[in-house]
């Protein structure tokens, strides 16, 4: 099972740069999983998704989630569809291209989270 310290942990390996201000959080917030999650790590994906150029970084990112979705403790697991899968719905564009990258198990997710969130799902 994977819990929220090793996906923030397993994401600042994918984006190194996030470090310091990750640690910057910590240090002025107790409790800051979501803080980190929604306001620097989902920025880096969405900015990833929205150049589409680094397919490799893509996948691999992706292809975490996918294992998130599948492993995750119960706390990552509520966090993960609300700070993730949430964000990526935002935005039409967004979400269809990491629909071209996510698994089956995490666009089950995110279609349920955007059910709870009341919107319409074109496909």
């Amino acid at each position: 099972m994977f819990t929220i310290a090793d996906f923030i942990n397993e994401m600042i390996k994918f984006f190194p740069e996030i470090t310091t201000e990750i640690e910057k959080i910590k240090s002025d917030y107790e409790e800051c999983d979501t803080i980190i999650i929604e306001d620097i790590i989902m920025p880096k994906v969405v900015e990833l998704l929205k150049r589409n150029v680094e397919f490799y970084e893509l996948k691999s990112v992706f292809a975490y989630f996918e294992m998130i979705a599948a492993c995750a403790d119960d706390k990552l697991s509520d966090v993960f569809s609300v700070c993730c899968l949430e964000i990526l719905g935002n935005e039409k564009m967004i979400l269809e291209r990491a629909k071209q990258y996510m698994g089956p198990i995490t666009t089950m997710l995110q279609c349920e989270a955007d059910m709870a969130l009341g919107r319409v799902d074109d496909n």
